[in-house]
């Protein structure tokens, strides 16, 4: 199969769609792109959306589907002086028979042409709240069918949300989309060995250095966090990843106990566990990784205990990652074991908490643990896709917080759906808390891709068993 024809496939769904609703042209913007300072723009990336239906990755783009399965693009006219300065464009004239594709015009006769696409039509599909000024834009285009209307033209009766037809398209992944998602993990998991050692590598240079000369001031540069950043960076673009899928998080020490902590300055300690939480974007699709190491390469045995634990709630987790289970399933399991894991330890007290039960029901394992065991993955790595069963019977239930709310029961899993799986624990010092697990933070996250009978886990590139991490870390 061409690649022109799995977009093509994926708009022909899109106008099925349209015409089992009644009718209608569905119309989407890409991305626009994003001033980072005087004369400088960030790094371009497209909208997940559009490129899910394009493959086309030029800014200042929409592309209108109709029921009929017409399709339609604007994009950028050529021009050779702006493309001596920023790059070849495909052009109106190139873009049908590039992206296989109805017809194309230049975005500048967007305004011109784009009421007469909407008129006649019973219904308008665009993306809600994901594009600012769109349903305005929308709004001014069906005024000029309206003006119109005494001239015999009808105008769109009724505006739909894009977003929620192209989620359910894009929870199931296919073919193409996995075979990507397969090497982006494997990049990210080359960048998550690499930064393991050369952390250990580092460490042990400086305490030769320092050994030699009896003096700590002859150790070479402490190592820092974003040193392994710089690692991670590398590797991924030099396997052809064109961004991180995310801010990268590398996280030493008490560090690892903030969740969404960025890599900065600090030092990456002997005797220090290390939590990186990083991911390539590969060819649109997104990876996500997180590995907690000793950052010389030697657990200490505080630290293997807790680590024990969360890799024992990750397998319990993947064991229920299969067709027919719940999207919580996964949470659940791994909630169980970390629950339990926190009663052996001491970090709850079993007279002032009770059984695992009880820590469960009361909720006092969210001192440890406070976030979700996973989240859809694919385009974004926090990718689109209802967690609850769309036409699933809601009922009354208490959310996290305990308030009672109406909700829906939770998503089936089904082959062909990508989910992360990444429990943790995370020990601040407080009252009560035994001193020897204090400031550790460990998580570990893989990708899991639904098949048939159970689960691939695409990031397993990087050892998560501690006696494969030392051994990898001492090679």
């Amino acid at each position: 199969m061409s690649l022109n024809s799995v977009y093509q496939k994926r708009r022909a769904l899109v106008a099925k769609a349209l015409k089992a609703a009644g009718g209608g042209v569905a119309l989407l913007p890409t991305a626009p792109e994003h001033p980072r300072n005087r004369d400088s723009d960030f790094p371009y990336r497209h909208d997940s959306y559009f490129y899910y239906l394009t493959g086309f990755s030029e800014p200042d783009s929409w592309l209108v589907i109709e029921a009929s399965g017409k399709s339609t693009l604007f994009c950028r006219p050529k021009d050779t002086e702006r493309e001596i300065w920023d790059g070849l464009r495909l052009g109106p004239d190139s873009a049908p028979a590039g992206l296989a594709l109805d017809q194309a015009f230049g975005v500048d006769s967007l305004d011109e042409k784009m009421p007469a696409l909407l008129a006649n039509q019973p219904a308008v599909w665009f993306p809600f709240a994901t594009h600012k000024g769109l349903e305005t834009q929308v709004d001014g285009w069906l005024d000029k069918v309206r003006a119109r209307v005494r001239l015999g033209a009808q105008c769109p009766r009724s505006l739909h949300d894009l977003c929620q037809l192209l989620d359910e398209m894009r929870l199931i992944k296919d073919a193409h989309e996995i075979a990507i998602l397969r090497r982006a993990g494997k990049i990210s998991a080359g960048a998550h060995v690499r930064a393991m050692q050369t952390s250990a590598a580092m460490l042990r240079a400086n305490v030769k250095t320092t050994k030699a000369s009896k003096s700590a001031s002859a150790a070479k540069d402490s190592l820092r966090e974003y040193h392994l950043e710089a690692e991670l960076l590398h590797e991924f673009r030099r396997h052809g990843a064109q961004f991180p899928a995310y801010t990268s998080i590398v996280a030493a020490g008490a560090n690892a106990c903030i969740l969404h902590y960025r890599a900065d300055t600090a030092e990456v300690k002997n005797g220090d566990l290390c939590l990186i939480d990083a991911g390539c974007e590969l060819d649109g699709y997104a990876s996500d990784i997180t590995r907690t190491f000793p950052a010389n390469g030697k657990f200490t045995p505080a630290q293997r205990t807790l680590y024990d634990i969360v890799l024992a709630a990750q397998q319990a987790a993947i064991k229920v990652s299969k067709p027919g289970k719940r999207f919580t399933d996964p949470h659940d399991a791994a909630t169980r074991v970390l629950a339990q894991g926190m009663l052996d330890t001491g970090l709850l007290d079993a007279k002032q908490h009770g059984t695992v039960d009880d820590v469960i029901a009361s909720g006092a394992y969210r001192q440890f643990y406070m976030h979700r065991t996973g989240h859809w993955m694919g385009m974004d790595v926090h990718d689109c896709g209802d967690y609850t069963e769309p036409n699933g019977k809601p009922k009354l239930e208490k959310d996290g917080l305990g308030q009672m709310v109406m909700k829906k029961p939770p998503r089936i899993l089904r082959a062909g759906m990508v989910l992360t799986i990444e429990p943790g624990i995370y020990v601040r010092p407080a009252k009560g808390v035994p001193k020897e697990f204090w400031n550790i933070g460990i998580r570990i996250e893989d990708d899991a891709l639904i098949t048939a009978k159970g689960c691939e886990l695409l990031t397993r590139g990087v050892p998560v068993d501690a006696d494969e991490i030392e051994a990898l870390m001492q090679a």
